[in-house]
């Protein structure tokens, strides 16, 4: 088989390396726009709008596999639906419109617009609801740290695993009420605990750098959409990744098992969430440790975007300058 026709083959275009940027870029700067506007729903409508509106220009018979809105009550690219213009790969979806919804309308760092695509039918497809996770970057052998085990357990193993003591490792876990016997379990191991208010999808990226991040893992309970998203990232660069859905109710028991969820318990590793060739981006919207937030001067619009692509394992750091007189004209 010769080199042109292998690359050709390839499942996703490479092309779409470069579409999916703009998707994510469309929908940052719309977002970028509401920042610290305090409205919450607005910044993320305005993101949903552009996300919209750009997915449907792309070459791809597209269907939303993990949406946003159901526990929120936000506007939402909806589960189920499709999206491009019919012709092309066809593509399973997932999105983030506006990761930091609260971020945005303080105008906090570390608001992003995201979203993964995968070969059909090999993305998790899980209802909106919040699922437990774990993870840690590449480079230790598998099943070093479980999700079912305790958290100072997980803490000793990736210490002994990178040769440091538990006080080198430093755990990141979402602020929220609910995890005080975790942030307790976490500093009881000796290591330190970083909190952030929203953001995991940029959270769980971090572990894949301990090095820049000073993050070595991550823990806790989150959204179930965004685990999907951060484990598509982490297909792409690397590391172990495990989540269960949180279904304790009938009603969410019943939504998931609509999408083909026949083991409500089941503990779901990587190679669970993203099965294919997968492509993930993601652009700032307000600057974080991640990416430089959208930046509005006279006649253009910078952004700052990642993308990934897993069958590769490239990164590509892409920071644009968009015309005024282009397509993110401000209005």
């Amino acid at each position: 088989m010769s080199s042109s026709h292998a690359r050709s083959s390839l499942p996703l275009d490479r092309i779409l390396s470069l579409e999916i940027a703009r998707v994510t870029e469309r929908a940052a700067v719309a977002a970028a726009k509401l920042r610290g506007r305090g409205n919450e729903k607005a910044a993320d409508q305005a993101a949903v709008d552009a996300m919209r509106r750009e997915m449907n220009n792309l070459a791809i018979v597209g269907t939303i596999v993990i949406g946003e809105g159901e526990r929120d009550e936000a506007p939402m690219l909806f589960i189920g639906e499709k999206v491009g213009t019919g012709h092309g790969p066809r593509v399973d979806i997932a999105v983030d419109p506006l990761e930091g919804t609260t971020l945005c309308a303080k105008n906090m760092p570390g608001a992003i617009a995201t979203m993964a695509m995968a070969e059909g039918g090999t993305l998790l497809n899980a209802p909106d609801v919040y699922m437990d996770k774990i993870a840690i970057g590449p480079g230790y052998q598998k099943g070093i740290v479980d999700l079912d085990a305790p958290a100072e357990e997980n803490i000793r193993a990736l210490a002994r695993a990178k040769g440091v003591k538990p006080e080198e490792i430093t755990a990141l876990i979402l602020d929220r009420p609910r995890h005080a016997d975790l942030i307790a379990a976490v500093r009881k191991a000796g290591s330190s605990v970083r909190l952030i208010t929203d953001g995991d999808v940029a959270g769980v990226i971090h572990t894949a750098d301990p090095e820049s991040t000073g993050i070595d893992i991550y823990l806790g309970i989150g959204g179930a959409p965004e685990g999907v998203l951060a484990a598509a990232a982490l297909a792409c660069i690397g590391g172990q990744f495990q989540g269960r859905l949180l279904l304790d109710t009938e009603e969410k028991r019943t939504r998931a098992a609509k999408m083909g969820v026949t083991d409500p318990r089941k503990k779901y590793q990587l190679e669970d969430m993203v099965t294919g060739d997968c492509l993930f981006a993601a652009t700032g919207v307000t600057t974080g440790s991640m990416l430089k937030g959208v930046r509005f001067r006279e006649g253009l619009i910078e952004t700052e975007t990642v993308v990934m692509r897993s069958v590769t394992g490239t990164v590509r750091w892409i920071r644009a300058e968009h015309r005024q007189f282009g397509k993110f004209h401000l209005e």
